[in-house]
């Protein structure tokens, strides 16, 4: 009776021994795909804030509500990056680092013109996949995203005019 007894709680204490070096590992990379995060000011688009310009506290990387216009192309608003359905959602980890690589979603759309893909196309594999990976941890927040308006439409929320140097 002590024999299998002991066997048992040596192998839960094993198992839990385990799951904890997991979430360790796990929640260094989370850290670490949030200071990337924090460093591509993704905040600086992907951030909601209020009429006062200031972030939403609590809000996160839920879509920013302050769209841009792109002369000739139209109006387009941050896209909610968190793992809620009008977000990430469904998104594999591959997915995520192939949009943020070369600009275009799974669907095949092509991401806003704002999005600077183009530098972080030469992020390396492990920070790429680390971002997206605190990407998919973030707590998901729904969110009510303005869809791109094309150029001429009226705009659905308000918006930055981006002028071309002439």
């Amino acid at each position: 009776m002590l024999k299998p007894t002991l066997f048992a709680l040596t192998s839960i204490a094993a198992l839990a021994t385990a799951d904890m070096a997991v979430a360790k590992e796990n929640e260094a990379e989370i850290s670490r795909g949030a200071y990337l995060a924090t460093v591509m000011d993704c905040g600086g688009c992907h951030v909601p804030r209020g009429a006062d310009g200031a972030p939403i506290e609590g809000a996160g990387l839920s879509g920013g509500s302050i769209g841009f216009e792109i002369p000739g192309l139209g109006i387009f608003w941050p896209a909610n990056l968190t793992p809620d359905d009008t977000g990430l959602k469904g998104w594999t980890k591959k997915q995520i680092v192939d949009a943020v690589r070369t600009g275009v979603r799974p669907d095949g759309r092509m991401l806003s013109p704002a999005m600077p893909w183009p530098a972080y196309a030469a992020l390396t594999d492990e920070d790429a996949e680390t971002l997206a990976t605190f990407l998919q941890a973030m707590p998901a927040a729904r969110t009510t995203a303005f869809p791109p308006a094309k150029d001429g439409e009226d705009a659905q929320g308000p918006f930055f005019r981006v002028t071309l140097p002439q």
